[in-house]
């Protein structure tokens, strides 16, 4: 089983760390491992998810959201001809993986080419809860007057 190491977006990243462990945790303990994936960092606030789908097309494969969860299907319509392999090497099987995502992540947009499967991720934090910087207001510096008695 390919296990892949996140620790270098934990320390690079604050408020995806969630993200990282859900998706290293994959729907249960068993990861699965077909089709093969990527995720990769493409900003400070972006990330892509590369999925490699070979033998299916875009109407091939469903992805959905529904609150922090991203789904990705994939199945081909039974072909009706008879073909003989002689070595079957590409899996042309349904899949269905799912990921779960930090708050705020939103998928931006998806592509297939060459394919490869990639969806675009982005963090967009709204503005009441982005950080804003707070104006320190002081006395300023007061003088005091030394009267003397004589």
């Amino acid at each position: 089983m390919q296990r892949y190491d996140f620790s270098p977006f934990y320390r690079s990243t604050v408020g995806f760390d969630r993200l990282f462990s859900r998706l290293d945790n994959l729907v249960g303990e068993d990861a699965k491992t077909y089709p093969p994936y990527n995720i990769e960092r493409t900003g400070d606030d972006t990330y892509r998810v590369t999925i490699a789908v070979a033998g299916f097309s875009s109407g091939d494969i469903a992805i959905e959201t529904k609150e922090n969860s991203l789904q990705v299907k994939g199945s081909r319509a039974a072909n009706g001809d008879k073909r003989e392999f002689l070595h079957r090497g590409i899996a042309e099987r349904a899949f269905e993986l799912r990921f779960q995502l930090a708050d705020y992540v939103e998928v931006s947009g998806a592509s297939l080419e060459n394919g490869l499967l990639h969806i675009d991720l982005k963090r967009e934090i709204p503005e009441s809860k982005r950080p804003r910087q707070i104006e320190i207001k002081g006395n300023g510096a007061q003088t005091i007057e030394d009267k003397t008695v004589n």
